[in-house]
């Protein structure tokens, strides 16, 4: 295996800044080679704390610092008497879940009105309905993610020219201009979480193997970002790591999209030894298919800690890795920016929350830095030492 430590990275809050994390070249040291597993933790180490994307625009990020709003500033924009709407790009997931309760926190705290939140299913029709239906409840401020930025841009448009503050969570509609059109962008460093997963799937397979990549098919910036980001670093740091399939997918279901494409690449592949997966949704998919098929020994990494890859993670099956985003700080992020742009303060174009490397030894703290909650009994039962 030839590890080459010279790509230049950038992205994390990596594995020692949790308290009780055990660094990652002790993770799993008696599967991987432990020189291997010591460059990676290495590498790991130098991206902590950093960001590495750039806004859709090619923007610099900003730290969240960037939109913290005072206690002062809060009591002035509660006098205003303002409200807002959430208008998602699908829910019923927990990243949603989580943006949706920090956006409620941070709103309550402002004394903001939440007069709608809505699901579009990941259909850009159904998400321009529901623009133009609570644009008749005259919002101040609308926090929302695009379901596919040409399609809804209109729409969007028709909120700017109305007056409402816009703030984006990860895309942007297509010709927009921050501090024009819309207030701001607000997202994980989703290059960086490519970044990260890449490197825990590298150190799982001990920097060797044959892999399949399952991605998002769609115009959609971050998740463009998270491939780049995974593809980058294997193609670059890890030669003895063959991509030998790339399937996309495009939903609603994707986990049925990629449970019949993991299916495929497996049966296809039969010395396939991992397989990367855009988010932790498509990854359930993989697991699935790695049951019907009896790989339950295949490497999965993945990017989000949800529920179901979670509780993989607490029993040590399938999946080995992931790099989490922080849904619930990128929330009050997006609350705080519109608050301060209702204001009158200059708030960046583009602000990012870096990424959290995750595995086995560390699921428990993430899940209460991510969540800002502790985890759920299904995942603390699952978790063996």
């Amino acid at each position: 295996m030839k590890f080459r430590a010279t790509f230049a990275l950038a992205a994390t809050i990596g594995l020692v800044a949790l308290a009780g994390c055990t660094p990652a070249s002790e993770q799993n040291s008696s599967e991987v080679d432990p020189e291997i597993a010591a460059q990676i933790d290495a590498a790991l180490t130098e991206i902590t704390g950093q960001v590495l994307s750039t806004g859709p625009n090619g923007e610099e990020p900003e730290s969240v610092e960037a939109a913290t709003v005072t206690d002062e500033q809060a009591a002035q924009v509660a006098e205003l008497g303002l409200t807002a709407a959430i208008v998602m790009h699908y829910g019923g997931n927990d990243w949603a879940t989580a943006q949706i309760d920090g956006l409620n926190a941070e709103f309550d705290r402002l004394g903001i009105e939440v007069i709608a939140t809505t699901d579009a299913d990941f259909d850009p029709a159904t998400q321009v309905s529901q623009i133009e239906t609570v644009l008749t409840q005259n919002p101040d401020i609308i926090v929302s993610i695009p379901t596919d930025p040409v399609a809804t841009a209109a729409a969007y448009k028709k909120a700017a020219a109305q007056g409402v503050k816009l703030v984006f969570m990860d895309n942007v509609p297509d010709g927009f201009q921050a501090g024009v059109d819309y207030v701001s962008m607000v997202s994980a460093d989703n290059y960086g979480n490519g970044v990260t997963s890449a490197y825990l799937l590298a150190r799982a397979l001990g920097g060797e193997g044959k892999i399949g990549v399952i991605y998002h098919e769609a115009d959609f910036f971050v998740t463009q970002q998270r491939y780049e980001g995974f593809k980058d670093t294997i193609t670059a740091e890890f030669p003895d790591i063959e991509i030998v399939q790339e399937q996309g997918i495009a939903g609603p279901d994707f986990a049925g999209d990629a449970q019949g494409v993991a299916n495929a690449m497996l049966t296809k592949n039969a010395d396939l030894d991992g397989i990367w997966a855009v988010w932790d949704v498509p990854a359930e998919g993989v697991m699935a298919a790695a049951r019907e098929t009896g790989r339950t020994d295949i490497k999965i990494a993945t990017e989000d800690l949800g529920t179901n890859v979670a509780i993989a993670l607490a029993k040590n099956q399938m999946i080995v890795g992931l790099g989490a985003q922080l849904p619930y700080d990128q929330g009050v992020a997006e609350a705080d920016l519109a608050a301060l742009s209702i204001l009158g303060e200059e708030v960046p174009a583009y602000v990012a929350l870096s990424s959290l490397p995750v595995d086995h030894e560390n699921v428990l703290e993430a899940w209460k830095t991510v969540y800002h909650a502790d985890p759920p009994a299904s995942v603390k039962d699952a978790y063996v030492d």
